[in-house]
């Protein structure tokens, strides 16, 4: 059986307690979304595993959402279904039943991710698309200087590319999705050519890593980067990053063909 937290979160961040503003740092951002849009093709039904507050459903589908954090479900704006408690593991639908199925920043919290996506396989008869990191190229992002004890949790988290293909099976492709600038996404390599915006709080706490981490990481963290904020530093190093129109880091749209 699996171990829930308070709300309901099914897997290892407990978003009762890090998800109550979520929604105002992840938004999904056009320009991934439409990576996301293309990748369901036709589909009329879809459905969205781990839905969260709803980033990247599409409203030209029929979506069922399925989401097992009341705190994640009660931020769904009202435009959206409202979402199904349950987890990925164990999906209450029969075979077949949905044209596609998407899981968005989800899967690295699952308790069993071979269920998770075999429960995925069986209920979709197209494609299943998934929206993830790789773990073997977080480090690419200036995060890895200021906050390798964050980065190496979100690297032990994040299933590898491999691993979710072979979990999948079939014919399976991998596409590199470039991040915009001005990401409306504010998962932490989002924030590439705006430093300043992970000083926040919020911004860090809408990010599960942190969680995984101890409060003197962030402290150090803060008290760094506001440093080298200050006295030039950063952007000496990493400056052209502020106009840079997309950085190719470690995220990943896997799509398994039925």
């Amino acid at each position: 059986m699996n171990m829930r937290h308070k709300d309901g979160s099914a897997g290892d961040a407990n978003y009762g307690v890090i998800g109550s503003n979520y929604t105002n740092y992840r938004q999904p951002d056009p320009h991934i979304a439409d990576f996301i849009r293309n990748a369901l093709g036709d589909a009329d039904t879809v459905l969205n595993v781990g839905a969260g507050a709803g980033s990247y459903e599409p409203i030209d589908r029929t979506v069922t959402a399925v989401e097992p954090s009341a705190s994640m479900r009660a931020q769904r704006p009202a435009h959206l279904p409202i979402a199904i408690d349950a987890t990925a593991e164990k999906l209450p639908f029969a075979d077949n039943s949905f044209d596609a199925s998407m899981a968005t920043f989800t899967v690295h919290q699952w308790s069993d991710l071979a269920a998770g996506l075999a429960e995925m396989r069986r209920v979709t008869r197209g494609p299943v698309v998934i929206l993830s990191c790789d773990p073997d190229e977080l480090y690419r992002c200036w995060l890895q200087i200021y906050a390798p004890e964050m980065i190496a949790v979100e690297a032990s988290r994040y299933p590898s590319m491999a691993s979710i293909a072979d979990l999948l099976g079939g014919t399976v492709e991998v596409k590199k999705v470039p991040i915009p600038l001005q990401c409306t996404d504010g998962f932490g390599e989002g924030y590439y050519g705006r430093p300043e915006r992970l000083l926040d709080p919020g911004a860090r706490l809408a990010n599960s890593a942190w969680s995984f981490v101890d409060g003197s990481i962030a402290e150090r963290f803060v008290a760094e980067l506001s440093r080298d904020l200050n006295d030039g530093t950063w952007d000496k190093q990493h400056g052209h990053l502020r106009t840079q129109p997309f950085f190719e880091g470690s995220l990943r749209l896997i799509i398994a063909s039925a």
